[in-house]
């Protein structure tokens, strides 16, 4: 089960909002084993596309050796899909590379009929996909 505060969830799904028609990715980095999300960071779709996205690798490498240094790790991975379900495709199961995270998705393909997006969360261990609940925390409360 993933559980989250309101604040970063709203965070995520602002983000990707904003980068509709693209696809959004990022990171929340959380201390190492603890399993709790506490600090978002958006990163750049190097791809600037509205399928695919990729981290950019300058960027990705920063972002990994700060967390080190903060006694961090990724505790989610997120991106949007534009026009699809939030559920993972072949290649974000290929591409998942952070066992111990949470493969958060927001679907952004009604983002012009407003109403609440598709925000999912799963685990992809060895090409195995496992959806999760969520809960999320009243801002306020510590997750």
């Amino acid at each position: 089960m993933l559980t989250i505060g309101q604040a970063i969830r709203d965070a995520i799904i602002d983000h990707a909002r904003a980068d509709h028609p693209d696809e959004a990715c990022g990171v929340v980095a959380g201390p190492v084993g603890s399993d709790r999300p506490t600090r978002f960071i958006p990163m750049a779709n190097a791809e600037r596309s509205p399928t695919f996205y990729s981290f950019d690798s300058g960027e990705q490498l920063r972002v990994w050796r700060e967390m080190d240094e903060r006694d961090e790790e990724p505790v989610i991975v997120y991106h949007s899909h534009t026009s699809t379900e939030a559920y993972p495709s072949r290649t974000d199961v290929s591409y998942a590379s952070e066992p111990q995270a949470h493969y958060v998705l927001v679907s952004t393909r009604d983002a012009e009929g407003a109403g609440e997006f598709q925000f999912r969360s799963f685990r992809i261990i060895d090409g195995v996909v496992s959806e999760e609940e969520i809960t999320v925390l009243p801002e306020g409360v510590p997750a």
